[in-house]
């Protein structure tokens, strides 16, 4: 395993596009906090960075690698290792590789700038952002051998965790607000790593206003120490799920 994993995370570190996505990251980084006194709304303009450009970058880049390598799995497959041992490799590769990215780029200028616990905090929210469209993407790569349909599937799924989703909430919010559906609000926010995302870093950076209706909600009823651990356990989940079933789903595949 650990052969694999050091061939796969060497291979992707040598690629052009994590390089110049660990430069962009790192860029924008810089330049946030160089031109920023407030350190707060430097936090706030790399959120956005988390919550849309990382999950873009790591289901696309995953998935396109994973059929790119169709030939190279196929191989291990051939050889006297177990298939489950091949899938945790590819996963484990492509997590450590992504997430080194993510803390060159992103997570030293912000351990230098905010070295408390908000920038703890949105350090690894992006590292369990990037786990879990990793995880999302091995998943669809499985599901389908088209890499056309594959792709699509990645891309309307980031679409639509980072942007329909929350139109969808907002809408059962209004068509339901003579309702008490405040409990079921904080439920339906745990179906979205985005949304828990917001709310762990937001959680740490006292503007409500910006956290939209379910983040609000959670932090009225988790704004404590106890909310903190109930979302990482959720992105945990988010991260979890997905792969078992792509490790399930590859176990019994014919290749």
């Amino acid at each position: 395993m650990k052969k694999i994993i050091g061939f796969v995370v060497t291979d992707l570190l040598k690629n052009k596009i994590v390089l110049v996505y660990t430069f962009v990251l790192a860029a924008f980084a810089w330049s946030v906090f160089s031109l920023e006194d407030n350190t707060a709304k430097g936090v706030l303009s790399l959120l956005n960075v988390v919550l849309l450009t990382v999950p873009l970058v790591s289901i696309i880049f995953s998935n396109i690698y994973m059929y790119n390598s169709s030939e190279f799995i196929e191989l291990l497959v051939s050889q006297p290792i177990k298939r489950s041992t091949i899938w945790i490799s590819l996963f484990l590769g492509l997590v450590i590789a992504l997430n080194t990215a993510f803390l060159i780029g992103i997570g030293i200028p912000v351990l230098l700038f905010v070295p408390d616990m908000t920038g703890m905090t949105i350090v690894m929210t992006g590292i369990m952002v990037t786990s879990i469209f990793v995880s999302i993407a091995v998943l669809c790569s499985i599901l389908t051998r088209d890499k056309a349909k594959g792709i699509g599937l990645a891309i309307m799924t980031w679409l639509f965790l980072t942007l329909i989703y929350d139109g969808l909430v907002l809408f059962l919010m209004f068509q339901y607000s003579d309702y008490p559906i405040e409990k079921a609000m904080v439920i339906v926010s745990a179906l979205n790593p985005i949304d828990l995302a917001r709310i762990l870093v937001l959680l740490q950076v006292d503007v409500a206003a910006l956290m939209g209706y379910t983040g609000a909600i959670f932090k009225h009823i988790f704004g404590t120490s106890f909310g903190f651990v109930i979302s990482i356990v959720l992105m945990f989940l988010w991260v979890l799920i997905p792969f078992l079933i792509s490790l399930r789903k590859f176990k019994h595949k014919d290749l």
